[in-house]
């Protein structure tokens, strides 16, 4: 059962702004999540319902999973040190 993934706007320009070599390992992690939605290492976010955190090196995907729609929405893709503010 493959899921869909959506990316938000500010997401998608979150990506743009990474060095070459971060982005395709990103973009890789984010596709990977159509087949795998909860891949080795994600962690939920606590506080939050059905929201995921996947490590990329020093970045993080933070992700909401919705299962009665098969989706995973891509909310916000950063540095490990600023990627929980205002979450």
């Amino acid at each position: 059962m493959s899921y869909r993934v959506e990316i938000k706007k500010s997401a998608q320009k979150q990506v743009a702004a990474l060095a070459r070599i971060d982005q395709r390992r990103v973009i890789a992690a984010i596709a990977g999540l159509a087949d795998v939605p909860r891949p080795e290492g994600a962690r939920k976010i606590v506080g939050a319902q059905d929201a995921y955190r996947i490590r990329v090196g020093d970045y993080r995907i933070v992700y909401e999973i919705v299962k009665r729609v098969l989706t995973v929405y891509v909310v916000r893709v950063a540095h490990r040190k600023d990627v929980y503010k205002g979450l």
